[in-house]
């Protein structure tokens, strides 16, 4: 049975069964380390279709692409903001290629390593054809930031579809996470590149987890 939010958190048109079959199907394959890129010409070449998630530092990508996939190590997480300093890139069963992105907002490292970082992530949203959906972490804790506000704007102006990914929702109480729905909701309605559905998970418990393989199934290449 898929892993959902409460009734009355829900976003967007009810995934059906076929749907959530497809997305546990694809995110059941292998999935492949390919290469940590410092620099867009370390990015590699690749016709699949390409997802990224991008976020502020420690709000979770590198836990919610492990619990995508179904791995513990795939995708190194630490408790430290900022240990994310490459673009890693991640093969899908030859059909989607994943990206976990640097953390934006706050690093412990010196400045020019961060402008190097913000740097390439403005590079690659802005010069990747490929680049399908950025998945937009946002800490259902704290909301949307100033940060995650200027990244909207970011891909709005790299014509960049993205969609927002609440994380961290089972340390958020049912009141206080529909508040920050809401909220987060008022943002986008701001921001043109914008997906309407707001996914709202847990990396730890699974919730929402299914849903979201299914969203990101629908991009992926045929077999």
């Amino acid at each position: 049975m898929p892993s959902t939010p409460p009734e009355a958190l829900k976003t967007g048109d009810d995934l059906n069964e076929a749907q959530l079959e497809v997305g546990r199907l694809l995110f059941a394959k292998s999935c492949d380390f390919v290469i940590s890129a410092a620099n867009m010409s370390q990015v590699p070449e690749t016709v699949l279709p390409e997802i990224s998630f991008a976020g502020r530092s420690n709000v979770g990508k590198s836990s919610l692409i492990n619990a995508l996939t179904g791995r513990k190590t795939l995708a190194r997480t630490s408790n430290t903001p900022g240990r994310t300093r490459l673009v890693n890139f991640f093969d899908l069963g030859g059909r989607l290629m994943l990206t976990d992105l640097p953390g934006y907002g706050f690093a412990r490292a010196p400045k020019t390593e961060i402008a190097e970082w913000t740097a390439l992530i403005e590079d690659y949203l802005r010069g990747r054809a490929q680049l399908r959906r950025v998945c937009l972490l946002v800490d259902a804790r704290h909301g949307a930031k100033e940060t995650d506000r200027q990244a909207m704007a970011l891909l709005d102006q790299s014509a960049v579809p993205y969609q927002v990914v609440l994380t961290k929702c089972d340390k958020v109480k049912k009141a206080p996470l529909q508040a920050c729905i809401d909220g987060v909701r008022s943002e986008l309605a701001k921001h043109t590149a914008a997906h309407p559905d707001i996914i709202t998970t847990s990396s730890r418990k699974g919730a929402g987890i299914p849903e979201l393989r299914a969203h990101l199934a629908a991009l992926a290449a045929d077999e």
